[in-house]
């Protein structure tokens, strides 16, 4: 009925295509049939880069076990991807739009219908439209449900008159100076029109910046984009796929879109067990900074297109590995975010946001140099600049600690990594006896009782200065050494 109901909708509303072009991310560009106010406006720098104008803002709401974020354009647009779970009926998400003064939704996309998805389309669409200045149009991948919730969410749509698209891969999104392109399900659908397999992939880019926004597609869906895509997926942010499930965010599909931070969207508790160890270990692997709402809040990407500043609710660890670590953060919590980190679209790396004057110095705490000594560990050799190219020849980039002292050090859980966000943890069983020395390599290669390697597909250690960092298993600085 559900099917039928929705067929009829769209025949009576016009199941039209937007403008855009199948094919790979090459192939985006302006659509020459928007009006003149839409098209990008574009200043370029000295350099001979196209600097958009603006900027763009890209919400990951904390809304529990379920989804939904919201994009900001240069010029006020906006586009909510998805509404969070049918417990809440919208209620977190209205409050939150109209806390941000939204008062118009141009475009709301559902990227599939499962009511973790959708459980405040209806209450969206009747609250804009009869108190905002109403919703634009709504794109859905055309597949049904027959849940409740997706009955009201269609009544909604009758109710008000909003337009419907039925959305595909090559389908795009007008908005001024942004880039917004569909990427999937492809016409015919995949897996037997599976539900979560079909969700809408929405791709942003907005200068150097972009972003991956992949609802909850998995290994269909992934397959499909990395076949069809293959490193046009590039993006600088991903938002993990199905809440961080198991059969998401493959290593094919991370070694294409090659992202410098993750976010993952899940309930702290979540009865599903998301986010997935393997998903994390995955993650962890690339030293990908990893934010997860059920423990940084609402997390918010601005980009001014050659960097993306990220702002949380909270503080917590973006080690992927160590995300349950974190403190949880009630759903739906109000509250402002605050800065954190940096992130270059040139993939030149992360950097953390830092008031030096903000904390004055304690003269009880303990320094990296004593918690060092007295661990008996010493960094004895930084080799940051590689012979010939540093990115063909990762392992001749490398750090080496010696144990002094007499008692042997368990190294097992801790970690090493640079100021740009970069993170590897070494190995269970490392142990060093007095004397020992353990070099870690940037490339790769098979680990040994005094050779790591870290695995990163490009350099680590800046040739022009960096710092090095060794946290202990507790998260305490063992040694901060700047060269």
């Amino acid at each position: 009925m559900s099917s039928r109901r929705l067929i009829a909708i769209f025949a009576v509303l016009g199941a039209v295509l937007l403008a855009g072009c199948t094919g790979g991310l090459s192939d985006i560009g302006s659509d020459p049939t928007a009006p003149e106010d839409t098209q990008a406006t574009t200043t370029t720098t000295a350099t001979g880069s196209v600097a958009p104008a603006g900027e763009l803002s890209v919400h990951l709401l904390n809304v529990g076990q379920g989804s939904s974020t919201l994009v900001i354009g240069p010029e006020g647009e906006t586009i909510l991807i998805d509404t969070g779970d049918w417990t809440d009926d919208g209620e977190d998400v209205i409050a939150y739009l109209e806390a941000r003064g939204v008062t118009r939704i141009d475009h709301l996309v559902t990227s599939h219908p499962d009511a973790d998805h959708i459980g405040g389309h209806a209450a969206v669409i009747e609250h804009f439209e009869t108190n905002g200045d109403g919703v634009g149009a709504v794109y859905d991948p055309g597949i049904a449900s027959s849940s409740a919730t997706y009955e009201s969410y269609l009544d909604a749509i009758e109710s008000h008159d909003v337009t419907l698209y039925r959305a595909q891969a090559g389908d795009s999104i007008r908005m001024s100076e942004v880039d917004a392109r569909i990427l999937a399900p492809p016409e015919g659908y995949l897996a037997n029109e599976d539900r979560n397999e079909n969700s809408l992939v929405v791709h942003l880019q907005f200068g150097a910046s972009s972003f991956l926004l992949t609802g909850d597609g998995e290994t269909a869906s992934e397959e499909y984009l990395v076949e069809t895509y293959g490193d046009s997926l590039d993006s600088t942010v991903l938002a993990v796929g199905h809440h961080g499930s198991q059969s998401s965010t493959s290593d094919a599909f991370l070694d294409a879109v090659s992202p410098q931070a993750a976010v993952v969207s899940s309930a702290y508790d979540s009865q599903y067990g998301h986010p997935h160890e393997a998903v994390l270990s995955r993650l962890a692997t690339r030293s990908i900074p990893t934010y997860w709402t059920a423990t940084h809040g609402t997390v918010q990407f601005t980009s001014n297109g050659s960097a993306v500043t990220v702002a949380t609710q909270q503080d917590a660890p973006t080690t992927a590995s160590k995300l349950r670590t974190g403190e949880p953060i009630t759903p739906g919590s109000g509250g402002s975010v605050t800065d954190r980190y940096v992130i270059h679209a040139d993939s030149s790396g992360t950097a953390p946001i830092t008031e030096p004057d903000e904390t004055p110095t304690d003269p009880t705490t303990t320094t990296s140099t004593e918690t060092s000594e007295r661990a008996g560990l010493e960094l004895v050799d930084i080799n940051a600049d590689a012979d010939g190219d540093d990115g063909e020849n990762l392992n001749g980039e490398y750090v080496t600690f010696e144990k002094t002292g007499t008692a042997s050090l368990n190294l097992s859980g801790w970690e090493l990594a640079d100021t740009a966000g970069h993170s590897y943890t070494i190995p269970e069983g490392n142990v060093l006896e007095a004397g020992d020395r353990i070099t870690i390599y940037t490339g790769s290669g098979t680990d040994t009782e005094t050779e790591l390697y870290w695995g990163q597909s490009t350099p680590v250690w800046n040739n022009n200065g960096d710092t090095v960092i060794l946290r202990d298993d507790t998260g305490t600085i063992v040694i901060e050494e700047t060269y």
